[in-house]
């Protein structure tokens, strides 16, 4: 069965560190296909043998984007395991980007357009131009992400077996923003704060001594349970309506330790039923790796 990763989304957003790794993981890759090619060029590899591929489409071939989900349909029909991911970043953090590698970006007209201002309205164009691929993929927010953590995301991803709906958990830090991949978002910055106890400040919630301490908390409890009942009533709904993935945001202040402990404890919960991915940002943020460029 052909298995076809299709890689989408903002320019500036990490498409080159996702295709780096699509192709560390045996995809033969293609970059910036222009989609009018899409089918032609899948029939080619086809005959070439080759049965995992992954191409990059994005706005510089804006004009055809539209035919995109037509044909990816089309694709399925044929028996493909398709797999659409779409990255996505904050206007601000792409308007950095750009400043420090200093690229044109690909919207941009004569060299009459300069400055934050012009680069500005054309990402807002680019977000328009890539509204209805952004509709059917599964969207990663790199804004904070470094690219061991981008690489981190699409490894586990490529493990998961097709067909089946997908649930991200992952915790994040609400000084830091909310996650714009997020389809749930949860606020739990109400809870007893492990933060406040010395011998747990410099802990996460995957340690022990966090979880025994917010297990007992009546409010946890119930947090967690009603969370629970939340998507237990809404995720089979998802699923009817063919959804690959569906990512759940957890925050709390620093994003590390009540936001964590529950992704923990909602990851094992929901792990018998659905494929289930977990996610700690903060937590993730201070490993090693270089910033997305």
């Amino acid at each position: 069965m052909l298995e076809l990763v299709i890689i989408t989304g903002m320019s500036g957003s990490g498409k080159s560190v996702a295709l780096r790794v699509l192709e560390d993981a045996g995809y033969f890759c293609i970059d910036n296909l222009p989609p009018e090619l899409l089918l032609a060029s899948l029939g080619l590899e086809r005959n070439q043998h080759i049965s995992r591929i992954a191409i990059a489409i994005d706005v510089r071939n804006a004009a055809s984007l539209p035919l995109v989900p037509r044909m990816l349909e089309t694709v399925r029909a044929q028996g493909a395991d398709v797999r659409v991911v779409f990255l996505d970043a904050s206007t601000e953090t792409l308007v950095r980007r750009f400043s420090e590698t200093r690229r044109r970006h690909p919207l941009a007209g004569g060299n009459d357009e300069h400055g934050d201002d012009a680069l500005i309205q054309n990402i807002k164009r680019e977000r328009e131009l890539l509204a209805s691929l952004r509709e059917i993929s599964h969207v990663i927010d790199t804004s904070n992400s470094r690219s061991a953590e981008l690489q981190s995301n699409l490894k586990q991803m490529l493990q998961i077996p097709p067909g089946r709906l997908t649930l991200v958990f992952q915790s994040f830090a609400f000084k830091r923003g909310i996650p714009r991949d997020a389809d749930y978002v949860f606020d739990v910055r109400m809870l007893p704060n492990p933060h406040y106890e010395p011998e747990l400040k410099p802990l996460t919630g995957m340690d022990k001594p966090v979880a025994d301490f917010l297990a007992v908390q009546p409010l946890v409890q119930i947090m967690q349970h009603d969370i629970a009942a939340f998507l237990q009533k809404w995720l089979p709904q998802h699923a009817e309506n063919h959804r690959s993935y569906v990512s759940v945001a957890i925050g709390c202040t620093g994003g590390q330790h009540r936001s964590v402990y529950l992704v923990e404890q909602l990851a094992r919960q929901f792990a018998d039923e659905w494929e289930v991915l977990k996610r700690h940002r903060e937590i993730q943020q201070g490993l090693a790796g270089g910033q997305i460029r």
